[in-house]
């Protein structure tokens, strides 16, 4: 497991916008069932800047809850991909279309599989609600009409500075009263959003014959919680539905639900307790881990996390031990092997790590993190001084899944063995345009270019980074 906040892609950064749009933005930029992300500035790609959990284990298990509620909504065909970002509260929220977002908070705080499906089936329902194209056209109205009742604010304010006594109050009265009004009626807007996101996964849920239990028994748990707190607030200053209403109005449509009682499996219930584990051991402290798993729980979600836990916390000695028996317990488990081979990897132990890992491989049908993991030790390890393996594993596993952290660095490590410098520049090269270098990015495909064959797949890879532009800096510092 590894996290990451890197680029995927070079796009010009987004225009900074001001005034009550800019409020707005804020209130809109996600679409979610938690309390929306705090703004930041804008990116390159969709996740640069985040902390993204990349896992293996976790994203099959959060591909296979999510699969089936995408399919019953229509958006099996549209790739829509799962993203976990390392952040202990509780959240999930689409942004653009293409990813639905889950803080490893969630996973931690939901006990249930049906509970992470049910927060699924109400971000899907904000995809396939279309919600983010029209709150975007809400805002664009929204912007004309805030910069109309500015002008007309101004308008006031001059006419009052003109007039004896108290007329400049009258007139920032009258710039701020419109202002206000646009943003209740654009938080008013996304409200409706969401009940109706509540609404169709609740529908979702049921088509794919699963429980919205877990969603209700959700909201139920959040209501008293400091995250829905709703004491001393403005129901119309609120970007969700309020607690209670929402929690009434679910709890309604939910016990309508013919699926209402249905459980979850006990093998997807494991594999959803052995992720929770697997985060607790990488994500917490040793003594939480302790707490959270104590040594008379011989479960196996709880020997996994205290196995991670140990490696995390340089005791690899017992950490093998540990993972040792977990491999004896589940001999075809991918996950056991992988965990080995990472430990040993970053145990200062890659020749070791080589074997595990190639099972893990294996067993995991080549999943892509897994197979950049191996060629890793088989680099580091210096077994041999062919760079041969790691290029063809590389290959492969970049083929699958390009957006993997390190890979083109990795390429670059392979092809210099090799001797292969060209294609090693093309590697560095897509490796600095990744973490937004771009003039080094550049520099290192113009020299690629110079020993490729004019017109290869090669080339035209570095000539299209040589054409890269760099982001244009926002005057506004922002």
């Amino acid at each position: 497991m590894n996290e990451t906040a890197r680029p995927t892609s070079t796009r010009r950064r987004a225009p900074v916008m001001r005034g009550v749009a800019v409020a707005a933005a804020i209130a809109v930029a996600a679409t979610g069932i938690g309390p929306l992300p705090k703004p930041a500035r804008a990116q390159d790609s969709v996740t640069r800047g985040m902390p993204v959990i990349r896992d293996t284990e976790i994203e099959n298990l959060l591909r296979d809850y999510a699969t089936p509620i995408l399919r019953a909504a229509g958006l099996a065909k549209q790739n829509v991909k799962v993203v976990v970002l390392n952040d202990r509260s509780f959240n999930a929220f689409v942004m653009d279309g293409r990813h639905i977002f889950i803080n490893a908070g969630a996973l931690f705080d939901a006990k249930t599989p049906n509970e992470v499906i049910g927060v699924f089936a109400h971000e899907t329902g904000h995809l396939a609600g279309g919600h983010l194209m029209r709150m975007r056209e809400e805002m664009a109205r929204a912007q004309t009409a805030s910069i109309v009742a500015m002008l007309l604010g101004i308008g006031a304010v001059v006419a009052g500075a003109r007039s004896n006594g108290g007329g400049g109050n009258i007139g920032a009265v009258a710039l701020g009263a419109p202002q206000s009004m646009i943003m209740r009626s654009l938080l008013a807007y996304v409200r409706t959003q969401e009940d109706q996101a509540d609404h169709a996964g609740v529908k979702f849920l049921t088509d794919t014959h699963q429980s919205p239990k877990g969603m209700l028994d959700l909201f139920k748990r959040l209501e008293n919680e400091s995250l829905f707190n709703s004491r001393n607030v403005d129901p119309y200053l609120q970007t969700h539905p309020l607690p209670a209403d929402r929690v009434a109005t679910l709890d309604k449509i939910a016990h309508a639900s013919p699926y209402f009682d249905q459980k979850d499996p006990p093998a997807l219930q494991h594999r959803h307790d052995m992720i929770r584990a697997k985060l607790s051991g990488f994500l917490e402290r040793p003594e939480t881990v302790a707490h959270r798993f104590p040594p008379s729980d011989q479960s196996l979600p709880a020997r996994y996390a205290r196995a991670i836990s140990a490696y995390r916390h340089s005791d690899l000695r017992t950490a093998l031990t540990q993972i040792d028996a977990l491999v004896q317990a589940e001999p075809n488990n991918p996950y056991f092997y992988e965990l080995k081979g990472q430990a040993l990897l970053e145990g200062a132990k890659p020749a070791e790590a080589v074997a595990p890992l190639r099972h893990a491989a294996q067993l995991s049908g080549n999943a892509p993190l897994i197979t950049v993991m191996l060629a890793q030790a088989m680099l580091e390890s210096k077994a041999s001084e062919s760079g041969a393996p790691a290029v063809g594993l590389l290959q492969s596993a970049s083929a699958r899944d390009p957006e993997i952290p390190g890979i083109y660095r990795l390429m670059a490590q392979a092809y210099a063995r090799e001797k292969d410098y060209a294609h090693a520049d093309l590697a560095s090269a897509q490796d600095a345009a990744e973490k937004g270098d771009i003039a080094t990015a550049r520099q290192l495909a113009t020299r690629a270019k110079t020993s490729l064959p004019v017109g290869s797949p090669a080339w035209v890879r570095a000539d299209d980074i040589t054409n890269l532009k760099p982001p244009k800096k926002s005057s506004a510092g922002n």
